[in-house]
């Protein structure tokens, strides 16, 4: 039960990262929130988008595993890994901050769905 609302905690989080990349990402919301310029806002809003989509791919993945319930297991961790990794990569490319909102969730939830099972 924590486990399947751990991952969906972070499938919301992943669809509200896509909602920033690809909608808001030349606002100023989007520019508050990811330290842009509209510069380079305006200049970068279909490589943000583009992006925005894979992290859908991620929520979508996620979502899809709670569907299949105690046979999403693999899919459910398969997915938390990735947004695990994804986070790790960020904070190296991007910011320090990116760890406590993508891989933290992501790895309290993969420790939730193993203890789970």
């Amino acid at each position: 039960m924590i486990g399947n609302i751990l991952v969906g905690l972070v499938a919301l989080i992943h669809l509200y990262i896509v909602y920033l990349e690809m909608v808001l990402w030349d606002t100023p919301r989007g520019h508050k929130t990811f330290r842009l310029t509209p510069e380079f806002a305006s200049a970068s809003k279909v490589l943000a988008a583009n992006q925005g989509l894979y992290n859908g791919f991620l929520a979508a993945g996620l979502i899809w595993g709670l569907y299949l319930g105690t046979a999403g297991f693999q899919v459910k961790m398969f997915f938390l890994v990735c947004v695990a990794i994804a986070g790790l990569y960020g904070a190296a490319t991007v910011g320090r901050k990116i760890p406590y909102v993508q891989t933290v969730p992501a790895v309290l939830g993969l420790v939730a769905v193993w203890l789970g099972r």
